[in-house]
């Protein structure tokens, strides 16, 4: 029996390359070696507001681009988050084993509720609903990214501290990161980590955005004050650009060093532009071919959350009786 893995995007900005390379383009690459599920969590979303209309939109949008690039729903099964309420159900009981403690250290709980004037509860709780949809399917793998790696860890001591209080009854998830890809940093600004959050017209590159676009956006990435590429030390822009290139070609680091060496920023910028285009043109044909088939992502999802209920409802049983809850 293959292990069973869990994750999870979600459906607000909008998706970009970044995204692609650092998770998407593994989801689909290594869906055939697990029992996979891949979750749009709109729940995940609410935690800051969201327009209802343009919420349930980007959730379409979301499932057009996973299925796009590879997702294979004859496989994997792919959900949104809500259409499963036993997420709900298991959070609740989770968080009423997890300190409150243990959710204030959160890294990134701190950084956005610093932002705010006032904060949801929902953003505290965050890191237990993420642990619910894993722990929920009893994953064994879960790709996530390093800024998640700290709330895979509180998956862990959640999963640990029910098994001590109540016995065994989830399978702790492992702790390494198997399928994560290339970080890509935003054009803009490439000591930050490219963001769908991000305001700044030139930062990300959309997964669906028109050729002409994404050149313009990659001519105008931010380089260096170096006259050409020093392969040997390049500046944090460069060297964002010198690794979406290679992320997107698969080359050799031998083959970056040889042919990139020396050239100037003009010439670079040109070369990854035609490299992130060519790769993405069969991505949006194909978008645009499962988008213009009515019906067809709203059975894809609605099948994908019949073929996990009986997982998470089973799932959730188990707490309920390990609890003394009333089933």
């Amino acid at each position: 029996m293959k292990a069973r893995v869990f994750s999870g995007i979600q459906p607000t900005g909008n998706p970009h390359i970044g995204n692609y390379l650092g998770a998407l383009k593994s989801w689909a690459k290594v869906q055939y070696d697990y029992e996979s599920i891949y979750g749009i969590v709109d729940l995940h979303a609410i935690t800051l507001y969201q327009n209802p209309t343009e919420l349930r939109a980007k959730i379409e949008e979301l499932a057009g681009v996973l299925l796009a690039i590879g997702i294979d729903p004859k496989h994997s099964a792919l959900i949104v988050q809500s259409a499963v309420p036993a997420h709900t159900e298991l959070s609740w009981m989770l968080t009423c084993v997890t300190p409150v403690g243990w959710l204030e250290r959160m890294t990134q709980y701190k950084a956005k509720s610093a932002t705010q004037e006032t904060v949801g509860d929902g953003l505290l709780q965050y890191p237990v609903l993420m642990a619910a949809d894993i722990l929920l399917y009893q994953a064994a793998i879960v790709p996530v990214g390093d800024d998640q790696s700290q709330h895979l860890e509180l998956t862990r001591d959640i999963a640990q501290r029910f098994n001590s209080l109540y016995g065994e009854t989830f399978r702790v998830p492992a702790t390494h990161l198997p399928t994560v890809g290339a970080r890509v940093m935003g054009l803009d600004e490439p000591d930050k980590k490219m963001s769908k959050s991000a305001k700044g017209a030139g930062h990300a590159v959309g997964i669906l955005e028109p050729p002409d676009q994404i050149r313009k956006k990659i001519m105008r990435a931010t380089t260096d004050s170096q006259p050409a590429v020093n392969i040997e030390a390049p500046g944090a822009g460069v060297e964002n650009l010198l690794g979406i290139f290679q992320a997107f070609t698969e080359w050799s680091n031998e083959q970056m060093k040889s042919h990139f060496a020396g050239m100037r920023y003009g010439d670079l910028k040109k070369q990854v532009a035609e490299a992130v285009i060519s790769h993405l043109e069969p991505i949006q044909k194909r978008y645009r071919e499962i988008t213009a088939e009515p019906g067809y992502i709203a059975g894809v999802l609605r099948e994908g959350a019949e073929r996990v209920s009986p997982w998470a409802n089973d799932t959730v049983n188990k707490v309920k009786r390990a609890m003394g809850i009333y089933t």
